[in-house]
């Protein structure tokens, strides 16, 4: 017999994060612990990660729901991916705690290089919302430290700073020698973001992810079509569960690729099926994590490093918390690497 239990974890930004949704300074996590009643001292630990108010988890019964599945672990322990289906955040920390627990409790659910400490996972370096003076210091830091892809945030400042901002950091770097994409959380109007992408398309860049907000099949259809800026979907894909629906989307939209966000989505066997119909329909993608602290992010690193993916990949969240969880994550020139210790 399974048994279980979970436990809350604040996690505190060192600097505020800025999306176009607002500012970041807490991000609320809690942990699944899991064991066979026959042998107690080997639990299996997964994270059930929730962003503010984007995550279909952000409801207020959420400890209930987490209790109730604890309370019925061993109801859940087979078909939690049908019966969590609007839990993508409890269904992501249940499978990894499952997989865990399965592998012997010691967080190495994956035996790849990347978990024997051989390789990276070459990762993009983020460059948050803030002011045009903030977002230039955390170019020069990620430059520095060796990235030579970056991921901006755009969208919540004047467009046209952002731009400058693009515009004098591909002066100094070819494309050949930084990758920059862009993110924009849903921010522009679908009349004004043709345009917008078109200029950042003459400055090399290699995509844009959400240009405009979820929900949207039609318009952002038109989108991808048209855009000289190859277009990623993010939010877009939250909250569509079913093989069909998925299907549709994809066939409908048609993105250049889309990124998968394993505690948005509901987990790996639920990204594994977009990544499937990806395929099918020639668009690619890339894996991210979404603010989950250092075990999240483990489980969906050395996932990631399953999948043999070649693109930077967008898992170095994990560094802007003031309280992590040390599980033997860290980066080193622009890519993500695993020691593998005990966890928590």
């Amino acid at each position: 017999m399974l048994k279980a239990e979970f436990n809350s974890h604040i996690l505190n930004f060192k600097t505020p994060g800025g999306t176009s949704r607002g500012v970041l300074t807490q991000k609320p996590s809690w942990f699944i612990k899991v064991w066979d009643d026959n042998q107690p001292s080997i639990k299996g630990v997964g994270e059930i990660s929730v962003l503010p108010k984007l995550s279909p988890d952000d409801r207020p019964d959420i400890e209930d729901k987490i209790g109730e599945v604890c309370t019925s672990i061993n109801d859940y322990r087979n078909g939690f991916h049908e019966k969590l289906l609007n839990w993508p955040a409890i269904r992501f920390g249940l499978e990894t705690a499952l997989m865990d627990l399965k592998q012997g409790g010691k967080q190495t659910l994956f035996h790849t290089n990347f978990t024997k400490g051989k390789s990276g996972i070459p990762i993009n370096g983020l460059i948050w919302m803030g002011t045009k003076e903030s977002m230039e210091q955390q170019i020069r830091e990620k430059l520095n430290a060796g990235f030579n892809c970056l991921k901006m945030k755009i969208g919540a400042i004047d467009f046209e700073e952002e731009y400058r901002l693009l515009e004098n950091l591909r002066k100094t770097f070819s494309a050949k020698t930084l990758e920059i994409r862009v993110d924009a959380n849903g921010a522009f109007k679908p009349g004004k973001a043709p345009e917008i992408l078109t200029r950042l398309a003459g400055l090399e860049i290699h995509s844009i992810e959400q240009p405009i907000k979820a929900g949207q099949w039609q318009e952002m259809a038109a989108l991808c079509e048209t855009s000289p800026l190859p277009v990623a979907l993010d939010e877009e894909l939250i909250g569509v569960t079913s093989l069909a629906e998925k299907k549709k989307l994809i066939q409908t939209i048609r993105p250049a690729y889309i990124i998968l966000k394993p505690s948005l989505v509901g987990g790996f066997k639920a990204s594994e099926e977009w990544i499937k119909l990806a395929e099918e329909h020639r668009s690619g993608w890339w894996i991210t994590s979404a603010l989950e602290s250092n075990i999240g992010l483990n489980a969906i690193a050395q996932w990631t490093s399953s999948l043999n993916n070649p693109m930077p990949q967008g898992l170095g969240t994990g560094q802007v918390f003031s309280n992590n969880i040390d599980n033997g994550l860290y980066i080193k020139n622009g890519m993500l690497w695993f020691k593998n210790q005990s966890g928590i």
